[in-house]
């Protein structure tokens, strides 16, 4: 196999390592799957479980999908890739849970190369995971970016982290609300110092996401709620419609390049709701929220 079919198959392997994971954990709901075809190249295979015990929605894609021509807004800001041909394979996922107390969580890990007269004008590994609480407990918090740290150790350890902490709290900030989307994570984009490196880095992120992840749902899921909760929850839900919509690349870069629609807009949650002024009722648990949607040292703080 070349280097690209390496990464492949691990992304491949990733998605049903995943899918097999989080359905063990809902115990009731399964994945669908949807396998596609682009007309203009490649295809992937979506799935998507819905109505769980614990999930309400989980959506875990993975493409591999290829073109002769990039989009205005990749080109306008890699003027080389202009007139290459490229191709993009990715493992992306979004799961919404039922309960508020379980935090929403995205991951993604890419691989991008473009080439023209049959030489490799430019490659990179792109990704990370970040954690979107409702109602933020410190532990789950900790844990999260411990791991996160751990991912990253062998790969330039604090300095690593700390650099691809910073790109995720600057990359999911909404702008127009003047807030962080959670409480962070690791970022990524165009990783392209060492191919085995990068690679390898790219295999850590993937395979730290259940590690990070599981033992937050494990803690939470049988956690009491009623209709406030419930209530704050689908309010809540509306910021990340609100990023994925107006700021999100890959879902520009989706669109923009012909992608499946279905299968990028699948990581907006199945109900949401929208309240003009809302205001949270001062000292509330929805009120602590606004303490944790920016960017912090967690680990100094809370370690």
């Amino acid at each position: 196999m070349n280097d690209f079919d390496d990464v492949r198959t691990y992304l491949t392997g990733l998605q049903d390592r995943i899918c097999q994971a989080i359905e063990a954990a809902d115990g009731t709901a399964r994945f669908r799957e949807d396998a596609w075809e682009r007309a203009e190249g490649g295809g992937g295979r979506t799935r998507v479980m819905r109505d769980g015990a614990v999930f309400e929605q989980a959506g875990i894609g993975f493409s591999d999908v290829s073109g002769t021509k990039l989009p205005p807004s990749a080109t306008a800001a890699r003027p080389e890739l202009a007139g290459a041909s490229w191709r993009a394979v990715g493992v992306s996922l979004v799961f919404h849970p039922r309960n508020p107390y379980v935090p929403t969580t995205h991951a993604n890990v890419r691989h991008f190369t473009a080439r023209r007269d049959g030489e490799t004008v430019a490659w990179w590994f792109g990704g990370g995971f970040d954690l979107t609480p409702f109602y933020p407990f410190d532990e789950d918090v900790l844990h999260w970016h411990r791991v996160a740290r751990e991912v990253c150790e062998p790969y330039g350890g604090e300095a690593r982290y700390q650099a691809h902490k910073r790109g995720c709290d600057a990359y999911f900030f909404l702008k127009h609300r003047d807030e962080t989307r959670g409480v962070g994570g690791l970022f990524f984009d165009d990783l392209h110092d060492d191919f085995e490196s990068a690679f390898g880095y790219q295999r850590a992120v993937g395979d730290g996401f259940l590690r990070a992840y599981l033992p937050i749902v494990e803690r939470r899921l049988d956690t009491p709620y009623g209709e406030r909760e419930r209530e704050f929850q689908l309010y809540r839900r509306g910021r990340y419609v609100e990023f994925n919509l107006v700021h999100d690349r890959g879902t520009l870069f989706g669109l923009q390049s012909g992608g499946r629609t279905e299968s990028i807009l699948m990581s907006l949650p199945p109900r949401v709701r929208w309240e003009y002024g809302y205001q949270p009722e001062p000292g509330s648990d929805e009120a602590r929220l606004a303490d944790y949607l920016r960017p912090r040292d967690w680990l100094a703080e809370l370690g």
